[in-house]
């Protein structure tokens, strides 16, 4: 379960006092960004942040290297694999409806916060033919069992939608406390009809061998690693959500998002709560990742010889990106710059440079955009494009994308070569 995965790892930093929901393990997780945090006592409960919060953490746990996850993820979502269904679960093993969300781990993260934020939290929902959606939603806990949460207009909102119009309430699963594989297919953007929960699988398979197990919760399936489950319903009735901090690290603005209710909790023994640092590294790993494939795929159209994607932590793993081609032609960068637009359309920056640069060394980018660009010749600016919501410079999501091709012109390479020993 999580407490092995996190008690495993030789950096985890253990904090054995205790530590209130209430802003203070925000400060723990700012202070140690990069490292496993595990609180033995937040409130009487065990909470653990900051558990993936580095590509070589993540890369090693799923037995691959960091160049290779980009592959790794794409390959789980071109090939989703079935689930196996399993008659039993270790979060079966505790279960009640008298619970209130105010005295669980929820922690308040920033002081203009809302209110308590659930932020690792995944909602498994099924639509009327039967497909099963798995999404990441962010919720503010309201009272004791009702919360405010932020959907945005995709899977589960369409889903949700059709059930408010008739004036239903949608019947769903809350998990919080998964595993890597679960935690990076609920992120990821397929097309309706593909489960997530079936790309958790394919991961499975990969990493561990075998498919991801499922246990079928009054008719809706939920992973089995999971720490803590809620049945929930989410109603037709809006209410205020936010201020919250997303991935840019400011504020979101506050507006009219559905009513979810919790009516039921389970979880394991001694569970462990995973609170995810809003605008922490953790946020930014699996939210960037999934997106990584879609650039990488969008540019091998245009580029053949594709090497790498990484979209930065500077550019919180949402706005920048760097991509690693060997040109076969010239403009083949400039081309490469507007492929990767239209891969990630939330993309604002991408730097181009050649296959020998590390694109995961951020100096060796700065110096190639030092030694292979000129602005007059290779930049590219596109102005009022859509971007992203979450740039708070944008105006009305509309924003001005800009591409540096740091690539070495054809014919010349030699006069670009670092010199070697």
């Amino acid at each position: 379960m999580l407490r092995e995965i996190i008690e495993r790892f030789e950096d985890t930093v253990i904090v054995e006092e205790p530590v209130s929901k209430e802003l203070e393990v925000t400060k723990y997780l700012v202070k140690y960004r990069d490292r496993p945090v595990l609180f033995r006592n937040v409130d009487g409960w065990s909470l653990a942040g900051n558990i993936w919060s580095t590509r070589e953490r993540i890369a090693g746990y799923l037995g691959t290297e960091k160049e290779k996850l980009l592959h790794f993820i794409a390959s789980s979502m071109e090939n989703p694999e079935p689930c196996r269904t399993v008659e039993s679960a270790p979060f079966m093993a505790n279960s009640t409806e008298d619970f209130s969300l105010r005295e669980l781990p929820v922690p308040k993260y920033y002081p203009r916060d809302g209110g308590q934020y659930f932020t690792s939290a995944m909602v498994i929902a099924k639509d009327e033919e039967g497909f099963v959606n798995m999404s990441f939603h962010r919720m503010m806990v309201i009272d004791d069992k009702r919360a405010a949460i932020r959907l945005v207009p995709r899977h589960l909102y369409a889903i949700w939608k059709e059930k408010a119009e008739a004036g239903e309430e949608l019947d769903v699963r809350i998990v919080v406390g998964n595993p890597i594989h679960i935690l990076i297919a609920g992120a990821t953007s397929v097309a309706y009809g593909t489960s997530e929960l079936e790309i958790a699988s394919a991961m499975s398979r990969m990493a561990f061998g075998k498919p991801l197990d499922v246990f079928d919760l009054d008719g809706i399936p939920v992973p089995v690693e999971t720490e803590f489950v809620f049945e929930a319903k989410i109603l037709p009735e809006l209410t205020d959500e936010g201020p919250f901090v997303d991935i840019t690290g400011t504020y979101d603005h506050v507006r009219k998002q559905p009513l979810v209710v919790f009516e039921k909790m389970y979880h394991v023994d001694e569970p462990v709560f995973h609170a995810l640092l809003p605008g922490g590294y953790e946020h930014y790993m699996l939210m960037g990742l999934p997106k990584e494939p879609q650039i990488y795929a969008s540019v091998k159209r245009v580029v053949p010889r594709v090497h790498g994607v990484r979209l930065t932590e500077g550019g919180a793993m949402w706005l920048h990106a760097v991509v690693s081609i060997t040109k076969q032609h010239d403009g083949d960068g400039k081309n490469a710059i507007l492929a990767a637009f239209a891969g990630h359309p939330s993309l604002k920056h991408v730097v181009v440079v050649d296959e020998d640069i590390n694109i995961y060394d951020d100096r060796e980018v700065e110096w190639a955009i030092a030694t292979r660009f000129q602005a007059d010749r290779d930049l590219v600016i596109i102005p009022n494009a859509r971007g992203s919501s979450l740039d708070p410079s944008a105006e009305k999501s509309l924003t001005a994308k800009w591409g540096i091709d740091a690539t070495k012109p054809l014919g010349r390479e030699e006069e670009f070569d670092r010199a070697e020993v």
